[in-house]
């Protein structure tokens, strides 16, 4: 293992209760297809990421630990839900971080959201390289209230993720440093119709793209578009 190197954190809820603010245009197994996709891509990025050195995905699901597995992440299983983390993100990540540092001592820490099909690796690699040593730093998603990744580069500091309505500015508030780097595809975590439509013009990984004409989603190409499916 390189000294100092970076595990990334992912973690995704069941299938069932996947992307519930599109289900006015995607039918619920089709938004299991496409939170899939966007895991897929999510992971694929970060693991070609020359400073991190494992991605470990927390879930309940055993399609997501399956298809995880495939693409070399390393599955934990979903703790016990607090009263205080009604959701489970948090716990999620804080029981995944803590078993990392068990496994393979003081190592740096990482937590990206599941839906960023539009993730460079160069993007986050520069956003690993940029983050300031010593200190907790936030990423603030393209909709400027939420995470998008939450990086800590000490490697005995707590994770301490407090995802969830309006996380940015509670990651600020306990001291992480917000990062302004131009990362638009680690910005663009997918929750909306509109958010998915700007992951496509900005260029959705392959699988992704992949999973749009099994749904039915539409690709509309504009002369802005960077790559498009």
């Amino acid at each position: 293992m390189r000294p100092h190197a970076v595990h990334a954190v992912i973690a995704v809820k069941s299938l069932d209760r996947a992307k519930s603010r599109l289900a006015d245009r995607l039918r619920p197994e089709h938004r299991a297809q496409l939170v899939l996709a966007m895991l897929a891509d999510t992971v694929t990025a970060a693991i070609a990421v020359p400073q991190i050195a494992s991605v470990t995905v927390v879930t309940p699901d055993p399609v997501v630990a399956e298809l995880a597995g495939t693409l070399g992440a390393v599955v934990h299983p979903e703790p016990r839900r607090t009263i205080l983390d009604r959701d489970g993100l948090n716990t999620a990540l804080t029981d995944a971080a803590t078993a990392l540092r068990h496994r393979h001592g003081p190592v740096e820490l990482l937590a990206l959201q599941a839906d960023l099909p539009a993730l460079r690796p160069d993007e986050l690699s520069d956003m690993l390289t940029t983050a300031p040593v010593g200190a907790r730093s936030v990423v603030v998603d393209h909709a400027g209230s939420g995470t998008a990744a939450l990086y800590v580069r000490d490697s005995t500091a707590a994770l301490d993720p407090r995802f969830g309505p309006g996380s940015a500015r509670r990651h600020i508030a306990t001291g992480a440093v917000e990062l302004t780097g131009d990362w638009p595809g680690l910005r663009l975590d997918v929750d909306t119709a509109a958010d998915l439509d700007r992951a496509i013009e900005l260029g959705a990984g392959d699988s992704t793209c992949a999973v749009l004409p099994d749904i039915g989603w539409p690709i509309h190409v504009h002369e802005r578009v960077r790559r498009v499916c």
